[in-house]
């Protein structure tokens, strides 16, 4: 089965805790602190394999976590980053922020990376919080948390030259025609039910990749039948080769044809209907009357289309219609990823996006206060050292919990709880 898209969960390594140490040397009985940093950590990292073609391994695991840093360590050593883990992806990969949708990452080249997750930062150890009035900190910092988040995957094929058209006009015959490839082929609608790709090389030492587009329908665009699917394939073809069956044995208006198709290209994305195209009139050799095909060459010519009169089944006209796309290839430039939404020529990940948000609230006369950089301040804090509890205190008056709390009807003696730890409110 080809895969070509996929959700999964992704977050980075918790940094490790800084470290509260002292230094214990035989002739420094009371030594000042020593306590090192916490190690990052790990990234999650999308890396681009050549030899991987689907997504399909992430069909089956959904969740990936990077390693945490190490804690730091006695005598200011630190401790070590968390390895990043490195999941690979085919080239042609798209990432998707899925709450928003922004595109975070576009992969194409062989070995090229990108960090989707950062891992977090590491602590503080208690060395950073000696100060002239404070010479023995008895507490450290605790490491951040990761980002994470839910990512979607798209792989986009990527293909010099797209066929596109009709469902049953022979696109699939003309690649296995002029490639290696071999597409199952059959005389029904939708017959290739993914993206075949193969290399044309009919002119010494060029080359150009060919990729068969599934068959279209009217309301692609829409994602009727598999629409969205397979127009996501068209958008980083540098040239289109519209086959159109000429003969109209199934009653197909050839003109109307053309038109149909490129209105589904035009309403998916306006990018697409302006990417260069080149006819390809197939199933010459069953048409009775030519001043059919002259009629629609001379209709095509005045828009502007160079027509080629082919046929996959005989190979009429084919070795012509590749040497012309051979030619033209080099005069094309390559054409950036772009969408109607936003340009995406340019990919950054954002900053951490994980929301820190404060949670205030009274249940069962108890007061209680969440939030990740609450927990982290916690988890930081000695609360057997006062100078530790000066500076907890100091950190919630500064983020303005004390002042919801009084909003709330907080009273003296009544309790307050942050994560497991719990508290009575004196003003």
């Amino acid at each position: 089965m080809f895969i070509d898209k996929a959700k999964i969960f992704i977050k980075g390594g918790k940094g490790g805790n800084g470290a509260v140490s002292f230094r214990r040397e035989k002739y420094v009985p009371a030594g000042g602190p020593d306590g090192g940093d916490g190690g990052r950590g790990g990234n999650i990292v999308l890396e681009v394999d050549e030899g991987l073609k689907t997504l399909m391994d992430f069909r089956y695991k959904k969740k990936y976590i990077a390693m945490s840093g190490e804690d730091g360590k006695r005598k200011n050593k630190f401790g070590k980053d968390g390895e990043d883990l490195i999941l690979k992806v085919p080239p042609g990969t798209i990432v998707k922020d899925e709450e928003t949708g922004e595109i975070i990452a576009d992969l194409i080249k062989n070995g090229e990376r990108a960090i989707i997750a950062k891992g977090g930062k590491g602590g503080k150890g208690n060395v950073h919080y000696k100060t002239s009035t404070r010479q023995a900190p008895n507490f450290a910092e605790a490491g951040d948390y990761g980002e994470e988040r839910w990512v979607i995957l798209e792989l986009k094929l990527i293909a010099d030259v797209g066929l596109i058209g009709f469902p049953n006009v022979g696109k699939s015959t003309l690649l296995s025609v002029v490639t290696k490839a071999t597409p199952k082929i059959a005389n029904y609608h939708f017959t290739t039910i993914k993206p075949n790709l193969g290399v044309v090389n009919v002119v010494e030492g060029k080359s150009f990749v060919l990729a068969d587009i599934p068959g279209l329908i009217e309301g692609a665009h829409e994602g009727i039948g598999l629409g969205h699917e397979f127009l996501r394939h068209v958008e980083r073809t540098k040239l289109l080769v519209h086959v159109i069956d000429i003969s109209g044995i199934e009653g197909r208006d050839p003109i109307k044809d053309f038109e149909k198709i490129n209105k589904e290209l035009e309403l998916f994305n306006p990018v697409l209907a302006s990417r260069q195209q080149v006819i390809a009139a197939n199933k010459i050799d069953l048409l009775d009357d030519m001043e059919k095909f002259k009629e629609f060459e001379k209709t095509m010519s005045r828009k502007g289309y160079k027509v080629f009169p082919v046929s996959a089944a005989t190979n009429k006209g084919i070795k012509e219609l590749m040497l012309y796309i051979t030619e033209l290839l080099d005069k094309i430039k390559d054409v950036p990823l772009q969408t109607v939404e936003t340009d995406h020529e340019v990919f950054r990940l954002k900053e951490n996006k994980n929301k820190d948000e404060l949670i205030i609230k009274k249940e069962n006369n108890i007061y209680i206060v969440e939030g990740k950089s609450i927990e982290k301040l916690v988890y930081s804090t000695d609360f057997n050292d006062i100078d530790s509890i000066r500076r907890f205190q100091s950190i919630l008056k500064k983020r303005g919990i004390f002042d919801e709390l009084k909003k709330l009807g907080i009273d003296d003696g009544d309790t307050v709880k942050i994560f497991d730890i719990e508290f009575e409110y004196y003003d």
